[in-house]
Protein backbone atom coordinates (compact mmCIF):
# COMPACT_ATOMS: atom_id res chain seq x y z
CA UNK A 1 0.00 0.00 0.00
CA UNK A 2 2.67 2.41 0.99
CA UNK A 3 4.76 1.27 -2.68
CA UNK A 4 1.48 2.29 -4.08
CA UNK A 5 0.77 5.42 -2.51
CA UNK A 6 4.89 6.39 -3.44
CA UNK A 7 4.36 5.52 -7.26
CA UNK A 8 1.31 7.52 -7.57
CA UNK A 9 3.21 10.49 -6.42
CA UNK A 10 6.08 10.32 -8.87
CA UNK A 11 3.62 10.27 -10.97
CA UNK A 12 1.71 13.19 -10.05
CA UNK A 13 5.08 15.39 -9.83
CA UNK A 14 6.39 14.15 -13.12
CA UNK A 15 3.04 15.28 -14.77
CA UNK A 16 3.61 18.67 -13.37
CA UNK A 17 6.83 19.12 -14.31
CA UNK A 18 5.93 17.79 -17.76
CA UNK A 19 3.17 20.91 -17.92
CA UNK A 20 5.65 23.14 -16.32
CA UNK A 21 8.11 22.37 -19.24
CA UNK A 22 5.57 22.07 -21.89
CA UNK A 23 3.83 25.69 -20.80
CA UNK A 24 7.63 26.76 -20.54
CA UNK A 25 8.43 25.68 -24.19
CA UNK A 26 4.93 27.40 -25.59
CA UNK A 27 5.66 31.01 -23.71
CA UNK A 28 9.00 30.86 -25.29
CA UNK A 29 8.25 30.36 -28.89
CA UNK A 30 5.00 32.99 -28.08
CA UNK A 31 7.85 34.63 -27.12
CA UNK A 32 10.68 34.49 -29.89
CA UNK A 33 7.43 34.84 -32.62
CA UNK A 34 6.56 38.16 -30.72
CA UNK A 35 10.12 39.31 -30.87
CA UNK A 36 10.47 38.49 -34.67
CA UNK A 37 7.47 39.95 -35.73
CA UNK A 38 8.18 42.75 -33.70
CA UNK A 39 11.66 43.11 -35.31
CA UNK A 40 9.75 42.56 -38.66
CA UNK A 41 7.64 45.67 -38.11
CA UNK A 42 10.43 47.93 -37.15
CA UNK A 43 12.27 46.88 -39.89
CA UNK A 44 9.37 47.52 -42.25
CA UNK A 45 8.75 51.41 -40.18
CA UNK A 46 12.47 51.82 -40.73
CA UNK A 47 12.06 51.17 -44.86
CA UNK A 48 9.06 53.23 -45.03
CA UNK A 49 11.18 56.28 -43.01
CA UNK A 50 14.11 55.79 -45.74
CA UNK A 51 11.45 55.78 -48.48
CA UNK A 52 10.30 58.99 -47.33
CA UNK A 53 13.07 60.70 -47.29
CA UNK A 54 14.47 59.26 -50.54
CA UNK A 55 11.60 60.93 -51.91
CA UNK A 56 11.99 64.19 -50.14
CA UNK A 57 15.75 63.84 -51.56
CA UNK A 58 14.74 63.30 -54.78
CA UNK A 59 12.25 67.03 -54.57
CA UNK A 60 15.29 69.16 -53.84
CA UNK A 61 17.10 67.72 -56.56
CA UNK A 62 14.44 68.36 -59.24
CA UNK A 63 13.98 71.79 -57.47
CA UNK A 64 17.61 72.88 -57.93
CA UNK A 65 18.06 71.40 -61.26
CA UNK A 66 15.57 73.53 -62.62
CA UNK A 67 16.83 76.82 -60.94
CA UNK A 68 18.32 78.87 -63.44
CA UNK A 69 20.42 81.63 -61.20
CA UNK A 70 19.86 84.75 -62.76
CA UNK A 71 20.46 86.87 -60.09
CA UNK A 72 21.33 86.97 -56.46
CA UNK A 73 18.15 86.26 -54.96
CA UNK A 74 17.32 83.00 -56.61
CA UNK A 75 20.82 82.09 -56.18
CA UNK A 76 20.51 82.14 -52.34
CA UNK A 77 17.02 80.13 -52.67
CA UNK A 78 19.05 77.29 -54.63
CA UNK A 79 21.93 77.49 -52.06
CA UNK A 80 18.70 77.53 -49.08
CA UNK A 81 17.67 73.89 -51.21
CA UNK A 82 21.45 72.27 -51.18
CA UNK A 83 21.91 73.04 -47.78
CA UNK A 84 18.29 71.39 -47.31
CA UNK A 85 18.86 68.71 -49.59
CA UNK A 86 22.29 67.85 -47.11
CA UNK A 87 20.80 67.79 -44.14
CA UNK A 88 18.08 65.01 -45.60
CA UNK A 89 21.11 62.89 -47.04
CA UNK A 90 22.63 63.30 -44.05
CA UNK A 91 19.28 61.76 -41.62
CA UNK A 92 19.44 59.11 -44.17
CA UNK A 93 23.03 58.12 -43.62
CA UNK A 94 22.45 57.92 -40.23
CA UNK A 95 19.11 56.27 -40.60
CA UNK A 96 20.83 53.52 -42.89
CA UNK A 97 23.43 52.51 -40.06
CA UNK A 98 20.99 52.71 -37.17
CA UNK A 99 19.63 50.04 -35.14
CA UNK A 100 15.76 49.63 -35.44
CA UNK A 101 14.44 49.96 -32.42
CA UNK A 102 10.96 51.89 -31.17
CA UNK A 103 12.63 55.17 -29.65
CA UNK A 104 14.88 55.61 -32.58
CA UNK A 105 12.71 55.46 -35.10
CA UNK A 106 10.26 57.88 -33.22
CA UNK A 107 12.93 60.11 -33.49
CA UNK A 108 13.47 59.92 -36.96
CA UNK A 109 9.91 60.08 -37.59
CA UNK A 110 9.89 63.68 -35.66
CA UNK A 111 12.94 64.68 -38.03
CA UNK A 112 11.27 63.78 -40.86
CA UNK A 113 8.11 65.62 -40.16
CA UNK A 114 10.36 68.81 -39.33
CA UNK A 115 12.00 68.75 -42.67
CA UNK A 116 8.89 67.75 -44.49
CA UNK A 117 7.39 70.94 -43.12
CA UNK A 118 10.85 73.06 -44.24
CA UNK A 119 10.62 71.54 -47.65
CA UNK A 120 6.92 72.86 -48.27
CA UNK A 121 8.03 76.42 -47.26
CA UNK A 122 11.46 76.40 -49.17
CA UNK A 123 9.61 75.27 -52.20
CA UNK A 124 6.57 77.95 -52.08
CA UNK A 125 9.52 80.35 -51.73
CA UNK A 126 11.73 79.09 -54.94
CA UNK A 127 8.45 79.12 -57.15
CA UNK A 128 7.11 82.12 -56.30
CA UNK A 129 11.19 83.46 -56.52
CA UNK A 130 11.46 81.92 -60.17
CA UNK A 131 8.08 83.87 -60.80
CA UNK A 132 9.74 86.85 -59.54
CA UNK A 133 13.16 86.15 -62.04
CA UNK A 134 10.96 85.54 -64.90
CA UNK A 135 9.08 88.96 -64.56
CA UNK A 136 12.65 90.67 -64.00
CA UNK A 137 14.07 88.56 -67.20
CA UNK A 138 11.52 90.26 -69.32
CA UNK A 139 11.96 93.96 -67.55
CA UNK A 140 15.68 93.59 -68.61
CA UNK A 141 15.32 92.29 -71.99
CA UNK A 142 12.63 95.56 -72.28
CA UNK A 143 15.76 97.88 -71.12
CA UNK A 144 17.92 96.27 -73.52
CA UNK A 145 15.81 96.63 -76.32
CA UNK A 146 15.88 100.48 -75.28
CA UNK A 147 19.31 100.42 -74.44
CA UNK A 148 19.77 99.24 -78.42
CA UNK A 149 17.51 101.59 -79.75
CA UNK A 150 19.77 104.68 -77.97
CA UNK A 151 22.98 102.77 -79.21
CA UNK A 152 22.16 102.98 -82.76
CA UNK A 153 20.64 106.67 -82.90
CA UNK A 154 24.20 107.59 -81.11
CA UNK A 155 25.83 106.14 -83.64
CA UNK A 156 23.97 107.27 -86.04
CA UNK A 157 24.86 110.91 -84.72
CA UNK A 158 28.59 110.51 -84.80
CA UNK A 159 28.05 110.41 -88.88
CA UNK A 160 26.63 113.86 -88.80
CA UNK A 161 27.87 116.86 -90.50
CA UNK A 162 30.78 119.26 -88.08
CA UNK A 163 27.62 120.78 -87.06
CA UNK A 164 27.42 118.22 -84.33
CA UNK A 165 29.63 119.49 -82.13
CA UNK A 166 26.85 122.00 -80.76
CA UNK A 167 26.15 118.87 -78.32
CA UNK A 168 29.05 118.80 -76.86
CA UNK A 169 29.50 122.04 -75.69
CA UNK A 170 29.68 122.53 -71.83
CA UNK A 171 32.96 120.74 -71.41
CA UNK A 172 35.89 122.39 -71.63
CA UNK A 173 37.91 119.74 -73.86
CA UNK A 174 38.32 119.32 -77.57
CA UNK A 175 36.47 116.53 -79.17
CA UNK A 176 36.47 115.27 -82.51
CA UNK A 177 33.85 113.91 -85.09
CA UNK A 178 34.35 112.01 -88.65
CA UNK A 179 37.05 110.52 -87.73
CA UNK A 180 38.73 107.84 -91.07
CA UNK A 181 41.15 106.22 -92.07
CA UNK A 182 42.36 104.44 -95.19
CA UNK A 183 44.81 104.14 -97.71
CA UNK A 184 46.16 106.14 -100.36
CA UNK A 185 48.63 106.05 -103.10
CA UNK A 186 50.70 109.29 -103.37
CA UNK A 187 52.02 110.10 -107.01
CA UNK A 188 54.90 112.70 -107.44
CA UNK A 189 52.73 114.93 -108.60
CA UNK A 190 51.36 115.11 -104.90
CA UNK A 191 47.42 113.76 -106.14
CA UNK A 192 46.20 110.88 -103.49
CA UNK A 193 44.83 107.76 -104.75
CA UNK A 194 42.49 105.93 -101.99
CA UNK A 195 43.45 102.04 -102.50
CA UNK A 196 42.30 99.34 -99.90
CA UNK A 197 45.43 97.36 -101.30
CA UNK A 198 47.96 97.30 -99.15
CA UNK A 199 50.73 96.82 -101.83
CA UNK A 200 50.01 99.45 -103.63
CA UNK A 201 49.51 101.97 -101.00
CA UNK A 202 52.67 103.90 -99.55
CA UNK A 203 51.32 106.25 -96.84
CA UNK A 204 48.15 105.90 -94.39
CA UNK A 205 45.61 108.54 -94.58
CA UNK A 206 43.69 109.63 -90.92
CA UNK A 207 40.81 112.66 -91.14
CA UNK A 208 38.59 114.17 -88.91
CA UNK A 209 36.97 117.21 -87.17
CA UNK A 210 38.02 118.92 -84.35
CA UNK A 211 34.54 120.36 -82.84
CA UNK A 212 33.86 123.76 -81.93
CA UNK A 213 33.47 124.17 -78.30
CA UNK A 214 33.44 127.99 -77.01
CA UNK A 215 34.65 127.12 -73.23
CA UNK A 216 38.07 125.79 -74.85
CA UNK A 217 40.20 128.92 -75.16
CA UNK A 218 41.87 129.45 -78.96
CA UNK A 219 45.43 128.97 -79.23
CA UNK A 220 47.81 126.23 -80.40
CA UNK A 221 46.62 122.83 -79.48
CA UNK A 222 47.49 119.23 -79.81
CA UNK A 223 46.11 115.58 -80.54
CA UNK A 224 47.55 112.09 -79.97
CA UNK A 225 46.80 109.92 -83.45
CA UNK A 226 47.59 105.61 -82.68
CA UNK A 227 47.94 103.63 -85.39
CA UNK A 228 47.06 99.88 -84.86
CA UNK A 229 48.41 97.52 -87.66
CA UNK A 230 46.91 93.59 -87.75
CA UNK A 231 50.01 92.52 -86.37
CA UNK A 232 49.35 95.10 -83.25
CA UNK A 233 52.38 97.28 -83.96
CA UNK A 234 51.85 100.92 -83.57
CA UNK A 235 52.85 102.57 -86.93
CA UNK A 236 54.58 105.86 -87.01
CA UNK A 237 56.96 107.24 -84.65
CA UNK A 238 56.04 104.96 -81.49
CA UNK A 239 56.62 107.49 -79.25
CA UNK A 240 55.37 107.20 -75.48
CA UNK A 241 54.14 109.91 -73.06
CA UNK A 242 53.60 108.89 -69.19
CA UNK A 243 50.51 110.10 -67.52
CA UNK A 244 51.02 109.38 -63.68
CA UNK A 245 50.49 105.56 -63.65
CA UNK A 246 49.22 105.02 -67.36
CA UNK A 247 51.77 104.88 -70.29
CA UNK A 248 50.40 106.03 -74.18
CA UNK A 249 52.51 104.70 -76.90
CA UNK A 250 51.25 107.18 -80.41
CA UNK A 251 51.96 107.14 -83.78
CA UNK A 252 52.09 110.96 -84.33
CA UNK A 253 50.87 114.27 -82.55
CA UNK A 254 48.33 116.30 -84.74
CA UNK A 255 49.43 119.98 -83.90
CA UNK A 256 46.69 122.74 -84.90
CA UNK A 257 46.17 126.21 -84.17
CA UNK A 258 42.39 126.20 -82.54
CA UNK A 259 39.88 129.53 -83.21
CA UNK A 260 37.41 128.28 -81.95
CA UNK A 261 35.64 126.95 -84.87
CA UNK A 262 35.26 123.62 -86.37
CA UNK A 263 38.39 122.79 -88.33
CA UNK A 264 39.27 120.00 -90.70
CA UNK A 265 42.58 118.15 -90.12
CA UNK A 266 44.38 115.23 -91.98
CA UNK A 267 47.56 113.33 -90.97
CA UNK A 268 50.00 111.10 -92.38
CA UNK A 269 51.96 107.99 -91.69
CA UNK A 270 54.85 106.56 -94.75
CA UNK A 271 55.76 103.10 -95.04
CA UNK A 272 58.53 102.02 -92.37
CA UNK A 273 61.87 100.91 -94.34
CA UNK A 274 59.70 100.90 -97.31
CA UNK A 275 57.68 97.69 -96.50
CA UNK A 276 54.82 97.29 -97.95
CA UNK A 277 51.26 97.65 -95.33
CA UNK A 278 50.25 94.44 -93.68
CA UNK A 279 46.45 93.26 -95.11
CA UNK A 280 44.05 93.47 -92.70
CA UNK A 281 42.60 95.49 -90.09
CA UNK A 282 43.74 98.85 -88.42
CA UNK A 283 42.79 100.48 -85.81
CA UNK A 284 42.98 104.31 -85.45
CA UNK A 285 42.66 106.26 -81.89
CA UNK A 286 42.75 110.04 -80.94
CA UNK A 287 43.82 110.44 -77.59
CA UNK A 288 43.29 114.27 -75.73
CA UNK A 289 45.94 113.77 -73.25
CA UNK A 290 45.18 109.89 -72.20
CA UNK A 291 42.01 109.91 -72.96
CA UNK A 292 40.62 108.30 -75.95
CA UNK A 293 38.27 110.76 -77.52
CA UNK A 294 37.66 108.78 -80.85
CA UNK A 295 38.11 105.73 -82.72
CA UNK A 296 38.23 103.84 -85.88
CA UNK A 297 38.87 100.60 -87.79
CA UNK A 298 39.63 99.95 -91.48
CA UNK A 299 40.92 97.32 -93.38
CA UNK A 300 43.26 96.65 -96.39
CA UNK A 301 43.19 93.80 -98.77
Amino acid sequence: MTDNKVSLGLKIGLGIAVALLIGTGIYTSSLYKSKVESENQLIEEKELVMKDLTAMASQYDLAISENEVANQNLEAANQNLIDAKSRIQALIDSLETSDANLKSLWRYKKKYLSLQKEMDRLLIENDQLKVQNVLLASSLDSTRVELAEKEVFTDSLMFQNVALSEVVEGAAVLTTTNLKGFAVIERGSGKQIPTERARRANKIKICFSVAKNKLVQPGDQELYIQIIDPKNNILGGNEQLQFGEETLNYSIISKFNYESKNLNICEFIGKNDKEDFEKGSYKVNIFNTNERIAGHEFTLR
